[in-house]
């Protein structure tokens, strides 16, 4: 009972990692290569790019606060980088998150994600590869943008070997947990208000997330076992469910124009569990939000 238990602590756990990493997801196997022809994002999903540049890479400690004793879980690993898709020039990001050895006596996380994003941020394929335990899934999104609506292709590969698909098409656009991430650094927040709402339509294979981001204001924040210290803005990851508001994560991103998640807060109805920026290369500007003592 106690390792049954502990695999669901820790497969929830899972899921609000990535979640905050961004911070603050037909029949047939020929059906698996389908590459939608590309065309033209509608302007209205794309933003200006100027919080990051092509070789950025971001570390992160993980941890778990297991009966009031924070405990390393695992390490996650962010990079971006300028390449080509589908005759293009896009965006290519992967967050991989792995959990240390402690974590594997518990629990197996093993994920990778990947997103392709034009210069301009608009979303263009998604997929996450997640092993949870004994289990392990794929999901997939490829975007188009037909007469200025976001078209979904969605496809889901079951920890049972079974290939769902389905589509979707929205008159907003819709984002991912990656291209989401890489999109909401570039929000201009100098003239955010505290208590100000941002939607995040975030969408996986299966479903479209009611989901949003709270201002909560400017603090500081110091760096465990560093001396580096940052003014940052802080924001809640919100989603609403069963009719009810969930504060799910409370993040810290540098206020400069970088915008690096520093600290991520995560609630979750069984313990508490946080991510820490262990180290960063490749950014883009000075970080001009470090405090010098």
């Amino acid at each position: 009972m106690v390792m049954i238990k502990s695999e669901h602590v820790y497969s929830r756990l899972r899921t609000k990692v990535l979640l905050l990493l961004v911070a603050i997801q037909f029949v047939g196997n020929s059906s698996l290569q389908y590459n939608p022809a590309i065309t033209t994002a509608s302007a209205q999903c794309g933003i200006e790019n100027t919080a990051f540049k092509s070789g950025e890479f971001l570390y992160y400690d993980l941890y778990f606060n297991w009966k009031f004793i924070w405990v390393k879980v695992g390490t996650a690993s962010m990079s971006t980088q300028l390449t080509n898709y589908e005759g293009q020039p896009a965006y290519k990001s992967s967050l991989i998150t792995r959990g240390n050895n402690k974590l594997d006596k518990f629990f197996v996380m093993r994920d990778t994600l990947l997103s392709y994003c034009t210069e301009d941020l608009s979303p263009l394929y998604y997929r996450k590869g997640a092993e949870e335990g004994k289990r392990y899934y794929v999901d997939e999104l490829w975007y188009s943008y037909p007469n200025g609506n976001c078209h979904l292709k969605q496809h889901r590969l079951t920890h049972r070997g079974k290939h769902e698909w389905r589509e979707s098409e929205y008159q907003d656009c819709i984002y991912d947990m990656m291209s989401i991430f890489l999109r909401a650094r570039n929000f201009d927040a100098s003239n955010y208000k505290k208590g100000d709402i941002i939607p995040m339509p975030i969408s996986d294979a299966r479903k479209l997330s009611n989901s949003w981001l709270k201002f909560r204001g400017k603090e500081n924040f110091k760096i465990d076992g560093t001396d580096e210290k940052y003014r940052c803005l802080v924001f809640s990851f919100i989603e609403r469910e069963d009719g009810k508001n969930h504060e799910l994560i409370r993040f810290y991103i540098t206020d400069d124009q970088n915008h690096i998640p520093v600290r991520l807060d995560m609630f979750l109805s069984f313990g508490s569990a946080k991510a820490f920026l262990k180290n960063y290369k490749g950014v883009r500007s000075e970080m001009t939000s470090r405090i010098e003592d």
